[in-house]
């Protein structure tokens, strides 16, 4: 089966340059749904990484852009209340008729992403059993029947409506690339979506994953791998590379080479990107989300012609 080819639509980079409409965003989404790009993903910051909410710019793209799968890459569950969000992604999967994909994650340690937590008076400590009993709850609130929770949250009888369009809610997919994160991915997520893994490491990290699932009994050929790539396209080697590290700098405040270390990434030609693209698809990648730094247009371009989209 061909590769499913996803598209993060830039949000935080929108934001950096002062532009916060969210048109040129949605003339993007339907660019690459035009292309033949199968999915268009969005990041989620509050205060750490400012952008526009995921959830409801994915309403908007579901809206523009019918045909497309929506994707959050990713969303941090621990910043949310989960009834809430639980309503909203009902919602939202009700408005592309199940074509949602809900990445998850709990945030890397740093400074700015503490703050982060602070400021939406979420507690630091223990956040990713925090994340983990609110997905529980919004599953048993996308069942429909009404639900008693004596956790966190407490709830007597109580659902939420509407249900989601796809019985038992969106899939939820995690990244991560620790031995607990695997471990995680592979007895409670549908997907492992990192954003770490050379195309070399993928395979026995994939199938480690497969193997926890079977252990707990769960189906490990029905959990999808994915990847999460940063991409820079030009024929000057050397272009490519000072443009990656300006991306990287500016994204995220830190380093190129430390954030180049921790997130697998391209810079260079086209030809070499189709090599780079084709070696995951060959370890077992069924979903690729491309992340361009800058240029938007000419990027989706050169790779709907790399594709023979």
């Amino acid at each position: 089966m061909a590769v499913h080819l996803g598209y993060l639509l830039p949000t935080r980079e929108q934001i950096m340059q002062g532009r916060h409409e969210t048109g040129p965003l949605l003339d993007l989404a339907a660019r690459a749904a035009a292309l033949g790009f199968q999915s268009v993903w969005v990041g989620d910051s509050l205060t750490a990484r400012p952008r526009h909410d995921p959830l409801t710019l994915l309403a908007a793209v579901a809206g523009r852009t019918p045909s497309l799968t929506l994707g959050t890459a990713v969303l941090l569950p621990p910043l949310r209340n989960p009834v809430l969000l639980a309503h909203q992604v009902a919602t939202l999967d009700r408005l592309c008729e199940g074509k949602l994909i809900l990445g998850v994650g709990f945030a890397a340690d740093v400074p700015n992403i503490r703050a982060e937590f602070a400021a939406a008076g979420v507690p630091w400590d223990k956040r990713v059993g925090r994340m983990m009993e609110g997905l529980r709850l919004c599953q048993a609130l996308w069942s429909g029947a009404p639900v008693d929770w004596d956790g966190r949250w407490q709830m007597k009888q109580a659902t939420v409506a509407p249900t989601p369009h796809r019985p038992g809610g969106p899939p939820l997919w995690i990244g991560g690339n620790r031995p607990a994160s695997l471990d995680r991915a592979g007895r409670f997520f549908d997907g492992w979506f990192p954003n770490s893994p050379a195309p070399a490491e993928f395979p026995e990290r994939m199938a480690h994953i497969r193997e926890v699932a079977q252990t707990h009994g769960r189906d490990p050929t029905a959990i999808s791998g994915a990847v999460y790539l940063t991409v820079c396209i030009d024929e000057n080697a050397a272009a490519a590379e000072d443009r990656m590290n300006r991306f990287m700098e500016g994204y995220y405040g830190q380093p190129a080479a430390a954030m180049r270390k921790r997130q697998v990434n391209y810079a260079g030609g086209l030809a070499g990107l189709g090599e780079w693209l084709t070696a995951y698809e060959q370890a077992g990648v069924t979903h690729l989300c491309l992340r361009f730094a800058g240029d938007h247009e000419r990027h989706m371009d050169a790779v709907a012609r790399l594709r023979g989209l």
